[in-house]
């Protein structure tokens, strides 16, 4: 048998020996110890393959005043996760441990020499430096943000829910795609969802289009040739951006509190209106008043934004198009807005995510109300991002709260990525 055949088949059966046969001790110390590790914790992996195909087999007991604790399914489910996660890490080491006592006995034949630890070193550490100082990030990467993720998706597989299925009490199952048929037959889910839904998407489009053109209309005026003192003007539309979104939301809702608000009082006082306007107590008026708001909280960003674009293109474009005979409007539609537009859309396509999940401006101006009577667990004004919340914090609904997030990324993903294809900043095309 050839070296290279022996050394590989040698690593196959107890990792890192084909590596010691040609003679690289330390790394096939090393490759041992791991799988000595593997072996030494090997029900960590059999039990957490059998919590995450089973999710438990036995409940918490209370008998005879005495708490017999059965089997945490939400934990057996993390465990099956992390089984699942080291299983994929392992399996490839094991594939390249073998690779490499092959490669390297190959080399050996070849040239009738070993290669030594110290070359083996340098080598690795040459051609592997990129890889080596990515791992710990990609692990933490891996740990914090992969597998919680997975997690959440796996939920939306399974009835963790109050009041019959919330570990430890007791146990969850998996259901397969029935909460996603619930979400679509069952009425009351469905109802909530397409109104949620629909409401979400106006309030996305509508928030995102009125700050962009509100920030254009701003930066036009404050570029303008007429305009004295500009740096004074952007510092005052920049304060609204500036200062924390938190206080600014509480200070409008006060504002427009319909019974005590000062805006009421105001109206009232001059005459305007005989009675209070329910400002975030009807759900029409609820949802143009925090359009409103909302503008005045985004403005200031496209504003910076388009501030700088503008004052990046070349005079000389408009000295060329004002000796062609083009007035200052033809100017703006044929050379501000198209640049303005190539340079912004990539970001306006990121602002229409951020909307979507706009959790502050909803959550903090009207906690999603005023009632619907006609939705399960979600108010008038209520976006998915906050029905997702008050699923899971206020009423435990974890299984349906999942399925809504998978839903989101589904719509956010696609809408996001079509137009983001679409852009010319992403094909690279010559503005013409």
């Amino acid at each position: 048998m050839k070296r290279s055949r022996k050394a590989g088949l040698l690593s196959a059966m107890i990792w890192g020996s084909g590596q010691i046969y040609n003679k690289q001790y330390i790394k096939g110390i090393i490759l041992f110890l791991i799988e000595a590790l593997c072996i030494y914790k090997w029900r960590f992996f059999n039990n957490g393959l059998w919590g995450l195909i089973t999710l438990g087999q036995t409940e918490t007991v209370v008998k005879d005043g005495l708490v017999y604790h059965g089997d945490n399914s939400i934990v057996l489910l993390i465990l099956g996760l992390l089984a699942v996660v080291s299983l994929v890490i392992l399996i490839p080491v094991y594939i390249l441990n073998i690779k490499d006592a092959y490669r390297t006995a190959a080399e050996i034949e070849r040239t009738g020499k070993y290669i030594s630890e110290k070359q083996w070193l340098i080598v690795t550490w040459d051609k592997s430096f990129p890889y080596i100082m990515l791992f710990i990030p990609a692990a933490i990467i891996l740990l914090l943000i992969v597998v919680p993720i997975v997690f959440s998706f796996l939920i939306a597989f399974t009835n963790y829910s109050a009041p019959d299925h919330l570990p430890p009490r007791h146990l969850i199952e998996w259901v397969g795609f029935n909460n996603f048929r619930d979400i679509f037959n069952v009425p009351i889910w469905n109802s909530t969802f397409w109104g949620v839904a629909a409401w979400t998407l106006v309030w996305a489009i509508t928030s995102t289009s009125t700050c962009f053109f509100g920030g254009l209309f701003v930066a036009v005026l404050v570029n303008s040739r007429r305009v004295k003192f500009k740096k004074f003007w952007r510092t005052i539309y920049i304060l609204p951006w500036a200062i924390p979104q938190l206080v600014t939301l509480l200070v409008f809702r006060n504002m427009f509190n319909g019974q005590f608000g000062p805006v009421n009082q105001v109206l009232r006082q001059l005459g305007i209106i005989n009675e209070n306007i329910p400002w975030l107590s009807d759900p029409t008026i609820a949802k143009l008043t925090i359009i409103v708001i909302n503008i005045w909280l985004g403005f200031p960003y496209f504003m910076a934004m388009m501030t700088g674009v503008m004052t990046s293109i070349s005079k000389e474009l408009y000295e060329a198009a004002t000796i062609d005979g083009a007035n200052v409007r033809q100017q703006f539609w044929k050379i501000t807005m198209p640049l303005v537009l190539y340079s912004t859309a990539p970001l306006l396509i990121m602002s229409f995510a951020g909307n979507f999940n706009n959790f502050g401006v909803i959550y903090f101006l009207t906690n999603g109300n005023p009632v619907n009577p006609s939705y399960q667990f979600a108010g008038s004004t209520d976006i998915l991002i906050t029905w997702i919340f008050k699923l899971t914090n206020d009423n435990r609904q974890f299984h349906m709260a999942s399925v809504m997030s998978i839903l989101i990324f589904l719509m956010i993903g696609s809408i996001s990525t079509w137009n983001f294809l679409r852009t010319k900043t992403f094909r690279e095309e010559d503005m013409i």
